[in-house]
């Protein structure tokens, strides 16, 4: 049965019993603590632990998963991979113990022909929490006795590692047979190979207090009781395919064949292979499904992750003796195997594979350079005597050349070296400390998020107007100090944040940033400065008080400065209509990947391989003026997600929704997203867009920049101006500007190419005269001399030059040339003088000092600088008098 099949048949399952299908939440994660989804229960956790009303009594779901904790295992065994599929179906309150298992045990024995899993009942086994005896008894429906058996809290008992919901579970595991094992249920098989876990029911049946690991108190029975359970979609998948793990299944098995087409080698034939072949197999997986959900390549958070798999299955590749581009052949292989499951996959490939394929063009760079820098460290550390990287040199690697550190760390093996990983990992936590540290600060300033919540559990969500009205009356309800000190009360000149209980301000999301304004209240007035949600449902202002006290209970009057809105209004509206611009133009896979917009300003990121022509950047601009002059009709519409991809509206990437969704429609189908943001009435309210900037932003994305509205037009005027002047300057016509200019750039060219055709001259002269200054030291023919003002590229070419004047004798040549307060320097030695043990690296490693400078190179020519010129004439002596020491 193949893997899409299997899906089908759980989600039908459950919906003929009542449940309502939850489409799959995207891989990146809502919840802040965690960067990707890493379970199927995830996506439900507000309802499961009653922090909100679940909108549906019953309901089921096949999420996408992917956990990275444990990548550097992948491959190693068959039983680590990093993206999965975890069916589950949910009870918020509503059935409990004895139907969750009559609904598992009816898909899972059901018969194939009425829609079942077909798995042979007398193969099943469950297990049950030690004193759970209403799981055990609901069993004993189904299964013997003997075939039930009661296990531990380490084995059978949910909790979320902190005081709030927990309880048993049971678990199903499926008898493969005598060949995987002893017989003696899941009990004397602890690594699963015989007695195969299958499926999870956790029944949330208790209040647990706090306490470390699995020893807590119970504090009583919650009032809901709820299902939470999940079945592994590949586990289940290899079982009724007839295969031995997950790298055999329909999903991702004709990746690992088509890797192993490509390295010429045989799956099965040889341990190391097989691990190589298993990492491209499942990373290239993940990869696709990452990047479906919007993810793009980078060196921090999930971009990271991303990054790290896609250069580890290219580097596998390679390892398997494969030079060329590789993810050209894999990706289209995994598309094809989950598209059934996924059919986004195969219609937004196009963007996905170019995110992809630029990832790995830009690796196979990054492999050339980086292995240079790797091999010196390398060389250095041996020659040391202490065979180890340190830190800050995989780090280095990671931040610079984007090397993952199981990259560095299989490269070290390779060459017998350590790596200090451990002070790497520092590093990599201090970086990320401080980029969190920023985010939290943006979001909650120094206060502890737990504050807001308390402040959410007393009072509810803000009642927020800032798509209505732009202004409310008001009550502070609390002034939030850093110390969450009692009562604080803020005066003139004071920074501080309030919690309103309704606020007309928008707080910054989606890109655009929070709304300005004032509080004024009797006797006082303060400056709303930013706009946060630091806790979902929760809007806290940042506000300045610039007349009277302000404190909890204050009634006052809040307002949006209307020119602010207006113009945040126009930029965010402008941002829609460029990005449909951009797509019309450029094609559906121009797909934005961010925003940020603020009054009179965009910037838009989309995904595009190299940059854009003078002509598409005109098309885009024209498009969207088009657009804002038909003055297209601005409307909000409210819906589910599902109803919102049926009805053509774009989910951008990163983003994560609830169950209802606001669509923004300009246009009609012309522009369709998913919005949260504020917008104009009309398009024609947007005013001027004119295209500033496009720019990279990063392998297969592309950043264009906007001004808006007024700003908009005073950048045209701005550059009407300049071109005035430029025409007043060079005396002529607006019109004959580029002629003009290109005339003149044409003379500069060939003014440049006389005087490197004279300075060539005099260059060949020179080299005549110092070759025929040559002295003898030691039998060999030195050449040492500072001539003035050369460059470093000057003064390489004559170093050669005289050099190859002096014969085959044994000669070198050392030169010097100060300019601007620099001093370049160059050694060049001949093969004569080599075989005399001269070398080029060491002379100028002798001359480097003496001018506060460094350089290196090889044999045959070495360069390098300095900063001291006035030391330029004990460099060359030191180059002589080292000469004379190794020819003595």
């Amino acid at each position: 049965m193949q893997t899409a099949e299997i899906r089908r048949r759980f989600l039908a399952h459950f919906e003929q019993r009542g449940h309502t299908v939850v489409p799959s939440a995207s891989l990146v994660s809502p919840d802040p603590s965690l960067l990707f989804t890493v379970a199927g229960m995830v996506p439900f956790i507000p309802y499961l632990t009653g922090r909100e009303p679940a909108p549906y009594p019953r309901a089921t779901s096949v999420q996408k998963c992917v956990r990275t904790l444990d990548i550097e295992e992948v491959g190693k065994t068959t039983r680590h991979g990093t993206f999965f599929q975890m069916n589950g179906n949910f009870s918020f309150g509503d059935y409990f113990k004895a139907e969750a298992i009559a609904f598992a045990w009816d898909l899972v024995t059901g018969a194939v022909a009425d829609g079942g899993l077909g798995l042979e009942a007398d193969r099943i086994w469950p297990t049950v929490y030690l004193d759970d005896d209403e799981a055990f008894e609901a069993w004993r429906a189904y299964v013997p006795a003997e075939r039930i058996q009661r296990r531990g809290k380490d084995d059978n008992y949910w909790d979320t590692g902190a005081a709030g919901p927990a309880g048993p579970c049971s678990e199903i595991h499926y008898d493969r047979g005598p060949a995987y094992g002893p017989d003696g249920g899941p009990a004397v098989d602890p690594t699963g190979d015989r007695f195969l876990e299958i499926w999870n029911l956790v029944f949330m049946q208790y209040e647990r207090g706090p306490g470390e690991g699995k020893d807590y108190p119970i504090l009583g029975e919650l009032p809901k009781k709820n299902i939470d359970t999940g079945m592994g979609l590949e586990r289940v998948a290899f079982l009724l395919q007839g295969v031995d793990n997950m790298y055999e299944i329909d999903q991702v098995a004709p990746v690992l064949h088509r890797a192993a087409d490509l390295a010429g080698v045989r799956y099965g034939a040889d341990h190391e292979t097989d691990v190589r072949l298993r990492v491209v197999a499942d990373h290239v997986r993940s990869g696709l499904m990452l990047i479906g959900d919007g993810v793009t390549p980078g060196n921090e958070g999930r971009g990271y992750i991303l990054r790290r798999l896609l250069r580890r299955a290219v580097r596998s590749m390679k390892l398997l003796g494969v030079d060329e581009p590789t993810l050209p052949e894999l990706l289209p292989v995994s598309r094809d195997a989950m598209g059934a499951s996924y059919p986004e996959l195969v219609t937004d490939f196009a963007r996905i594979s170019g995110t992809a394929y630029a990832e790995e063009e830009a690796f196979r760079r990054t492999l050339v350079a980086g292995t240079t820098l790797f091999d010196t460290a390398v060389s250095t550390a041996k020659k040391a005597g202490t065979p180890a990287l340190s830190g800050e040199q995989a780090f280095s690697l990671h931040d610079t050349y984007g090397f993952p550190i199981d990259v560095t760390l299989e490269m070290a093996a390779e060459q017998g070296v350590t790596v200090d990983e451990a002070g790497f990992r520092a590093l990599m936590k201090e970086q990320r400390d401080r980029a969190r540290a920023d985010a939290r600060a943006k979001r909650t300033g120094s206060v502890d998020v737990l504050a807001y919540r308390r402040l959410l559990a007393e009072h509810g969500p803000t009642d927020w107007r800032a798509y209505d009205a732009l202004h409310t009356q008001s009550r502070v309800l609390a002034v939030v100090d850093e110390d969450d000190a009692g009562e604080p009360v803020v005066g003139p000149g004071e920074l501080t944040r309030v919690v309103l209980d309704r606020t007309p301000f928008y707080a910054e999301s989606g890109g655009q940033v929070a709304d300005a304004g004032e509080l004024t209240w009797d006797g006082g007035r303060a400056e709303v400065i930013d706009v946060q949600r630091p806790v979902k449902g929760l809007v806290a202002h940042q506000v300045r008080v610039l007349e009277g006290e302000l404190r909890a209970g204050t009634e006052l009057h809040a307002q949006v400065d209307r020119e602010w809105r207006l113009s945040a209004c126009q930029a965010h509206s402008g941002t829609h209509v460029v990005h449909a611009a951009l797509r019309q133009v450029l094609g559906p896979q121009a797909l934005q990947s961010g925003s940020y917009n603020r009054p009179g300003y965009l910037r838009l990121d989309f995904a595009w391989q190299g940059a854009l022509t003078a002509q598409q950047r005109l098309d885009i601009e024209d498009v969207a003026n088009a657009a804002v002059r038909a003055d297209h009709g601005v409307r909000a519409l409210y819906m589910t997600l599902p109803e919102a991809r049926e009805f053509g509206a774009i989910a951008l990437f990163g983003e994560t929704y609830g169950e209802q969704v606001r669509v923004v429609e300009i246009g009609g189908e012309w522009s369709r997203e998913l919005c949260g943001g504020t917008h104009v009435r009309g398009s024609a309210q947007i005013g001027t867009l004119a295209l500033t900037a496009e720019s990279s932003v990063g392998s297969g994305a592309r950043r264009v920049e906007a001004a808006v509205g007024l700003e908009g037009f005073r950048y045209l005027a701005r550059e009407r101006d300049l071109v005035r002047q430029l025409a007043d300057l060079l005396k002529t016509p607006q019109d004959g500007i580029v002629d003009r200019v290109s005339g003149m750039l044409g003379r500069l060219r060939d003014a440049d190419r006389e005087l490197a055709d004279l300075r060539g001259k005099q260059t060949l002269a020179a080299a005549g005269d110092l070759a025929a200054s040559a002295e003898d030291i030691g039998g060999v023919a030195v050449v040492t001399a500072s001539p003035a003002g050369l460059s470093g590229g000057d003064l390489r070419g004559l170093a050669l030059d005289v050099r190859g004047r002096l014969g085959e004798q044994p000669a070198v040549v050392v030169l010097a040339s100060a300019s601007d307060g620099k001093v370049a320097l160059i050694a060049a030695v001949n093969p004569a003088a080599q075989q005399r043990g001269l070398s080029a690296n060491d002379l100028l490693k002798a001359a480097s000092p003496a001018v506060g400078g460094r350089g290196g190179g090889k044999a045959d020519v070495a360069q390098g600088g300095g900063t001291e010129p006035d030391g330029i004439p004990a460099a060359l002596a030191a180059v002589e008098q080292t000469i004379g020491v190794a020819t003595t």
